[in-house]
């Protein structure tokens, strides 16, 4: 049974992974500061260590304690509004505590890394759908944190011979089908979790930013994934690297996406319920599409979404809020 840390394991698509390393019969170890994850979401059979990625000795300590092979690396900071008014607090959290993060675990021995990245690297796209190959101008200090990761990968790898694999994921949406696991942000900022907190009449509606963009409706098309989905991909990008498959950068989506309208809609039907919508101004930086390319890790990783169609993320997100409405209980 193969041993992998999870950094952030206790946060959304962390404990979705833990979930499925578990059912797939790895050993997963969390790893998580407790600052934006919730320790109710990892099951009691799990080692739990709560601390950060920066404190080496802790690290060094779970490597050796729990015979570490190889990790994915969730722990981050990911409000964009948050991250351009605390650009060094991204730096920090993101960028240089996951480089501390990565230099002990190379000394440690582990050189098997899979990383949480994220579309927001790319910017404002030149083509879509967005293949891996697109420029990647970053409008945000978030985005940005994330790049500087990706960027010094290949370095790390020439020096110590680490293994590596970027995923880039669009829109992370759903919850374990089981309705043990889902989706408890403070703030949220997700579009679906605030539509369903509209239906469960947490919330007066959801606003839409803008309606006269080009596309059919004239709103924001984005590509949906669901949390399952992603989480196997992580899998699949960690067994790949162990077959020798080289290091490298993934696209993580469905290669379609849905208007914030179409998205309203369907959860209408799902909840069948009211969902109010105020209809308001253009947020800066939105663009009119956001859809990913997705035929490198259909091809190279033998991935493809299972669960992702608008209805199934919207059923099981939907399950997971009606059975926790206020979130995780809160622990003391």
């Amino acid at each position: 049974m193969e041993s992998i840390l999870v950094s952030g394991g206790a946060g959304y698509i962390g404990s979705h992974t833990v979930k499925t390393l578990l059912e797939q019969c790895y050993k997963p170890i969390v790893l998580d500061n407790l600052v934006t994850g919730h320790r109710q979401s990892v099951a009691s059979n799990v080692p739990f260590f709560q601390g950060d990625i920066a404190d080496s000795l802790l690290v060094q300590r779970i490597v050796e304690k729990e015979h570490v092979s190889a990790v994915i690396h969730f722990a981050a900071r990911s409000l964009v509004g948050e991250s351009a008014e605390k650009p060094d607090l991204y730096f920090e959290e993101n960028t240089a505590k996951t480089n501390r993060f990565v230099s002990t675990l190379l000394k440690s021995g582990v050189k098997r890394l899979i990383f949480s990245s994220t579309a927001a690297t790319y910017g404002i796209p030149e083509e879509i759908p967005i293949p891996e190959s697109a420029p990647t101008t970053p409008i945000n200090p978030y985005g940005f944190s994330k790049l500087m990761i990706e960027q010094s990968f290949s370095w790390l790898e020439k020096a110590y011979g680490l293994e590596w694999i970027a995923l880039r994921y669009f829109n992370a949406a759903g919850a374990a089908l089981d309705g043990s696991l889902g989706e408890d942000h403070m703030p949220e900022t997700h579009l679906i979790p605030l539509i369903l907190k509209a239906a469960l009449g947490q919330r007066p509606g959801i606003n839409i930013f803008g309606t006269d963009y080009s596309t059919p409706d004239g709103t924001c098309i984005r590509d949906y994934i669901h949390v399952l989905d992603l989480a196997k991909a992580h899998i699949l990008a960690l067994e790949a690297l162990g077959k020798g498959t080289e290091s490298g950068v993934y696209n993580v989506g469905t290669g379609s996406g849905f208007s914030v309208r179409e998205v309203i809609e369907t959860a209408r039907q799902v909840t069948a319920r009211a969902i109010p919508v105020v209809e308001s101004p253009r947020r800066t930086g939105d663009p009119d599409r956001l859809v990913a390319k997705v035929e490198k890790i259909n091809t190279l990783l033998g991935w493809s979404p299972q669960y992702s169609s608008l209805k199934q993320i919207i059923e099981s997100a939907w399950a997971w809020h009606l059975g926790h409405p206020n979130g995780y209980e809160k622990i003391g």
